[in-house]
């Protein structure tokens, strides 16, 4: 095992690397865990392996904290107006709550403060290595991992060295998912993707089409509808559309009352159904499909301005598009229109470059894990995801308990190695479990969870880890 300075990264007085099985120097770095991606989940999961005793070095590819919501970065999807969709309480950290001064729905900028007020209040930059890629993570010998880094850019030479476990909290919302259509490629209009829309000032005085209903593609259908000379929305299914306020209250914090009383699933549909036609009616006479699916098989968009919009007249809604001219978009119903900018919000693909496909299950490569509570792998029990969930509601507090659950396997496997193996077990017999209902089967809905759900799931897998 080589020496460490206190703070967990390696001493340049240590022995030097021994070679791997292929020849490369590889450097021990003993019971030391890999955390790849200060963002949210990276964060916490510094935060709890350290607070189990483990050492941790954290590559993070940009040159400071908060991932995604830090605008600053070149893969963040934050756009100016960003806010939470999910209401404070049930958004922080559940050691670390946002200030009691703040919104219900901060914007972006308060994120990320808050990840560097967490950053420092539990010390976690010095066990982060800054403007560094992790470029490949290979199983080695004794179900450890060799961790590949280099300087973000290329620069410099690559170094490799092999850790104990790993936790990969490098997020889903960086790698844009974009659509295929005939004659996309002939068309003279401009073309982006949500992840390089910034600020409206993008769509000032122009014609906009936005494809896509999810809630980033809501939010910037509401800001071309100010902004742009004419804005039309394009969707190829129908959704259902949440206020942010029921009640006089963020509607994230009603719905848990409702999951906190065991309501079941078609008491809350009904009273869904209920508060729609007493506050917008039948969305339908607005010219919004209607949905193909029950309220609750998919999360609704959180949006309280869009059907407004729709209402006055400054969002068209139209059906999918069925083939672009290089002047024109030809939409499904036949009619054609003429837009100068065209934004797909059509989300992201989860991308794990660094590690090969199969580790996870994945054969096809389609970037679609097969895991146990969304962070497990089958066969590597020293390999985590951490983050890769798309909630009913806030992700940190779900990131927070995954890592603490990986952390306690951890010592489990070093303390009570019987416990470790009836959960790898588990992995092994549950992967791939669903943990939101009936879902539609789509890309954006892979990891999809009901917070609640999915968090009892969490805590009955620490009650048996721990034998209780």
């Amino acid at each position: 095992m080589s020496t460490s300075t206190d703070h967990g990264r390696p001493d340049p007085e240590a022995t030097p690397p021994a070679p791997g099985d292929d020849g490369r120097p590889v450097s021990d770095r003993g019971d030391t865990v890999c955390v790849i991606g200060a963002g949210a989940s990276g964060l916490t999961a510094v935060k709890n392996l350290r607070e189990h005793g483990f050492g941790v070095d954290c590559y993070e590819r940009e040159t400071g904290v908060g991932g995604a919501w830090n605008w600053r970065h070149d893969r963040s999807p934050v756009y100016a107006s960003t806010h939470l969709i999910s209401s404070k309480p049930f958004t922080q950290f559940p050691d670390f709550p946002m200030p009691d001064s703040w919104p219900d729905y901060p914007h972006h900028s308060q994120l990320l403060s808050y990840f560097e007020r967490y950053a420092d209040h539990f010390d976690l930059r010095s066990h982060i290595w800054f403007g560094t890629e992790v470029v490949r993570v290979e199983p080695a010998p004794g179900e450890r991992w060799d961790v590949t880094t280099r300087s973000t850019g290329g620069y410099g030479p690559e170094r490799t060295s092999r850790y104990a476990a790993v936790v990969i909290a490098n997020g889903h919302n960086w790698s844009p998912k974009l659509p295929r259509y005939e004659g996309l490629e002939e068309f003279r209009g401009e073309i982006m993707h949500s992840s390089s829309y910034k600020d409206p000032a993008q769509l000032r005085g122009k014609r906009v089409l936005v494809v896509g209903a999810g809630n980033t593609g809501c939010d910037i259908a509401v800001e071309a509808a100010q902004q742009a000379s004419r804005c039309w929305h394009s969707t190829r299914r129908g959704y259902w559309y949440a206020p942010k306020y029921v009640l006089g209250r963020p509607a994230d914090q009603v719905n848990d009352s409702l999951l906190a009383l065991r309501v079941p699933l078609r008491v809350r549909q009904w009273l869904y159904h209920w508060t729609l036609r007493l506050t917008v009616g039948d969305l339908t006479r607005f010219g919004l499909p209607k949905p193909d699916h029950r309220v609750y098989e998919t999360h609704p968009i959180a949006n309280s301005q869009l059907v407004y919009y729709v209402g006055h007249g400054g969002i068209g809604p139209v059906p999918d598009i069925a083939r672009f001219h290089p002047y024109a978009v030809e939409l499904a119903d036949g009619r054609e229109i003429d837009p100068e900018v065209v934004v797909f919000a059509t989300g992201y693909l989860p991308r794990f470059e660094f590690l090969d496909a199969s580790v996870f299950g994945d054969s096809a490569g389609a970037g679609r894990p097969t895991l146990w509570l969304n962070a497990f792998t089958p066969g590597h029990p020293t390999l985590a995801v951490a983050g890769l969930v798309q909630p009913d509601s806030g992700l940190f507090t779900l990131s927070h308990w995954q890592t603490v659950l990986f952390a306690r396997l951890l010592q489990a496997r070093r303390d009570r190695p019987e416990r470790a193996a009836a959960f790898a077990q588990r992995v092994r017999e549950r992967a791939g479990e669903r943990y939101s209902g009936q879902v539609k089967e789509s890309s954006r809905h892979w990891f999809e969870v009901g917070h609640a759900d999915y968090l009892r799931a969490v805590q009955r897998a620490l009650v048996d880890l721990e034998g209780k």
